[in-house]
């Protein structure tokens, strides 16, 4: 008797544990909207607006900054010029702007980086750039580090 127990209830767990359907995990992660900043804002948590002069025209297209960190859209391979002595992770303790603040213009680069932080090439030099999306009759957030495009 006890072994008619036994496998009685090894049937019924079994028969319970093949009926109970299968669990999709689901994963998910919102980040908000990007914040509105005249010059872009860093690219490292908390995404504080970045001053004017950290980033140069490269990081614009049609006068609109293209992102950085998690709501960077630039093109795949992208380098863009920053001045990182804008950088508080540099030590730069000087002002920055408000969220929602209007821009204006002076940017001198010494340092390129992709969408994500990394610094490298951009594959053009950095000086001569004067305004957001105007490049020499070229804009900004299209080009890989492979060359002046």
């Amino acid at each position: 008797m006890r072994g008619f127990k036994c496998l009685a209830f090894a049937v019924v767990g079994l028969g319970l544990a093949v009926a109970v359907p299968e669990g999709q995990a689901q994963i998910s992660v919102n980040i908000g909207v990007a914040p509105n900043c005249p010059y872009g804002y860093f690219d490292y948590a908390p995404y504080s607006c970045s001053p004017y002069g950290y980033y140069g025209p490269d990081w614009f297209s049609g006068g609109l900054f293209i992102g950085a960190g998690p709501w960077f859209h630039g093109s795949r391979g992208f380098y863009g010029h920053v001045d990182n002595r804008y950088d508080p992770r540099q030590g730069y303790r000087g002002p920055v702007p408000e969220r929602g603040e209007q821009s204006f213009n002076h940017f001198h680069a010494n340092e390129a980086r992709d969408g994500r932080g990394h610094a490298g090439n951009a594959g053009h030099e950095g000086g001569g750039e004067h305004s957001a999306g105007a490049q020499g009759g070229h804009e900004g957030g299209g080009h890989g580090g492979g060359g002046h495009h």
